[in-house]
């Protein structure tokens, strides 16, 4: 008699798995163990980056995902609600968020995405006013949303509760009022760097709030050089800020640590200079996503990764599936959850 040991059964064509239908029996002198739980959370944590939104210059309401452990082109994740640009973004191990943006007129709209699916976004609620050119970051429990403008520049800090639904309440204050600033995040702080407090005043300032209770940011420091249109990504450790407009546009990285307090320090240069990254920490604790963007001659598709422990130039991912710039991303290992 032979022993029969099976690892895995398919249909006919090796594609998927069998269907089953009907009452059926096993019988086994092992066990078998079904799946259990929320399919949402299946595949949580898996280091996936879902972004989108954005212009070139047609408003538009596509996301796209990459693995980020990986190289390579990016996929169609599905569509926002609605299409914008100006968009910030904050998550968790499950949803993303993407919080604002401008249609053309400011919007209040957040919509979700679990990340770990495709399928498109789903209505979340509202920022408490029609914003854009805010910057998000978050922890594991809430998603922060600081600066921006309404046609008046802002200082406003706001968040949400992640795996909750509904509109967003005042959280606190940035030390200046300003738009085009990025964020980034670990667990228990977060920090927002850059952007201008009127068109020709670029900001070098850096704030900080504790996460846990809000209230009024305190300054943290300075960037290497003051501009605008400045994205932020994070892990637990480090919170890079990249690109933007000094008025030049530049392909800077600076980088802080989130746990001390002082000046930025030079991590090293995009592939190519840029503004209007996707704002938003598309990371994983060991890498980071500068995602698409706009240079002086125009739209570009291009995704750069740099290594967070490593200070260096940054290095080519792949592409984005179209030419866009100023919209949001995020990933379900970002720097706010440890």
């Amino acid at each position: 008699m032979s022993d029969l040991k099976i690892n895995n059964i398919t249909n006919r064509s090796g594609t998927n798995g069998p269907t089953i239908a009907g009452v059926s029996t096993v019988s086994s002198s092992a066990f078998m163990v079904m799946p259990s739980g929320d399919t949402a959370i299946r595949g949580a944590g898996s280091g996936r980056g879902v972004f989108g939104g954005g212009y070139n210059p047609t408003i538009n309401n596509v996301l796209n995902f990459v693995e980020i452990a990986t190289t390579g082109n990016a996929t169609d994740f599905g569509d926002l609600s609605l299409s914008r640009k100006f968009i910030a973004s904050s998550g968790d191990s499950t949803r993303g968020l993407f919080m604002g943006g401008e249609t053309p007129t400011s919007q209040s709209v957040i919509d979700y995405v679990t990340i770990s699916s495709g399928g498109g976004a789903n209505d979340f609620g509202d920022l408490t006013e029609a914003k854009d050119f805010g910057a998000a970051c978050n922890s594991s429990v809430r998603g922060i949303y600081g600066g921006g403008q309404t046609g008046v520049y802002l200082t406003d800090i706001e968040s949400v509760f992640i795996q909750s639904t509904g509109q967003a309440n005042k959280f606190g204050d940035l030390t200046q009022a300003r738009l085009g600033l990025g964020a980034g995040s670990s667990p228990t702080r977060a920090v927002f760097g850059g952007g201008s407090f009127s068109p020709l005043n670029n900001l070098l300032l850096i704030d900080f709030i504790e996460i846990e209770t809000g209230g009024t940011a305190v300054k943290f420091g300075e960037l290497s050089v003051g501009r605008h249109y400045v994205s932020g990504i994070s892990n637990s450790t480090r919170a890079l800020f990249a690109g933007g407009v000094t008025p030049t546009t530049v392909n800077t990285i600076d980088y802080i640590t989130i746990a001390t307090q002082g000046n930025a320090t030079d991590f090293g240069d995009m592939t190519v200079a840029a503004r209007g990254l996707m704002e938003g920490s598309a990371t994983t604790s060991t890498r980071g996503l500068f995602v698409s963007g706009k240079h002086d001659s125009g739209y570009y598709n291009v995704i750069n990764f740099v290594t967070f422990s490593t200070a260096g130039d940054a290095t080519d991912f792949g592409d984005t599936t179209g030419l866009v710039s100023y919209g949001g991303a995020i990933s379900d290992t970002n720097g706010g959850l440890g």
